[in-house]
């Protein structure tokens, strides 16, 4: 047997759930930020596989191509960002539904999403301490400059936008305590901003674990199941070591 996913409406908005068939018994939970595919995890059988093993229930917001920034994104609302719909909406959704709350909520995304879990987990790094981000979309400035018309509404031009970027909120002396990312070497577009953050971080001696060296396939589904065992294992004996933690 296996965990059921479900569909649900959240400050109306669409959000998928993860119930696995046996719930773990610390109360550890994955809220996952997705790319621009906008979802689908709820067809990789890998990562619903993991979820399962380690008893991990999963929370899914869609926002559409909102980049999770705290931008107004008009496909996603006219009035809410997708930034305050996760720490407004769905965190309180994950504590009534589930009985989570900070520090066993890891934060998992992939692409457009892994920028969006690794920025939060920066901002917000009380709130986030265990993060873990496949094929990380980080430099989407760059974007801009190609015609994209939903980064060009949120955004002046694209040095605003790189200043908003996972990298510019890396903070010297407040940092998630638990974070890994991971990106494949032939993967073009999002490579080198992931080994820029590699570089900052080793530089202000931060704390990290990373996998750029891994290669399948690039940018896509056939990487981010490769790499599923590598990114929810982290995140769960992450979880653990954050609860054990002395404070």
């Amino acid at each position: 047997m296996c965990g059921q996913w479900h569909e649900h409406s959240v400050a109306g908005h669409p959000c998928d759930t993860f119930r696995p068939t046996r719930m773990n018994e610390q109360g550890y939970l994955v809220i996952f930020l997705h790319g621009l595919h906008l979802g689908m995890l709820r067809e990789q059988s890998e990562f619903t596989d993991q979820f399962e093993q380690r008893g991990l229930p999963v929370v899914a917001p869609v926002t559409q191509r909102s980049w999770w920034t705290d931008r107004i994104c008009a496909e996603f609302d006219p009035e809410l960002t997708a930034e305050r719909h996760l720490l407004d909406n769905i965190l309180p959704f994950v504590e009534q539904r589930f009985g989570s709350k900070t520090p066993r909520i890891g934060l998992l995304g992939m692409s457009m999403g892994g920028q969006g879990a690794l920025r939060f987990a920066y901002k917000y790094p009380d709130l986030f301490p265990v993060v873990a981000a496949i094929s990380p979309a980080i430099d989407y400035q760059s974007r801009i400059a190609e015609g994209d018309e939903v980064l060009g509404a949120m955004y002046a031009d694209e040095e605003e936008a790189r200043q908003d970027t996972a990298t510019l909120h890396v903070h010297a002396l407040n940092w998630p305590r638990h974070q890994f990312f991971c990106c494949d070497p032939v993967d073009y577009r999002w490579y080198d901003s992931s080994d820029r953050l590699r570089m900052k971080l080793s530089a202000l001696g931060i704390p990290h674990e990373c996998d750029l060296e891994t290669s399948h396939g690039g940018h896509g589904f056939d990487y981010y199941n490769v790499m599923a065992a590598r990114a929810v294992g982290f995140i769960a004996d992450a979880l653990e070591r954050e609860r054990m933690r002395v404070v």
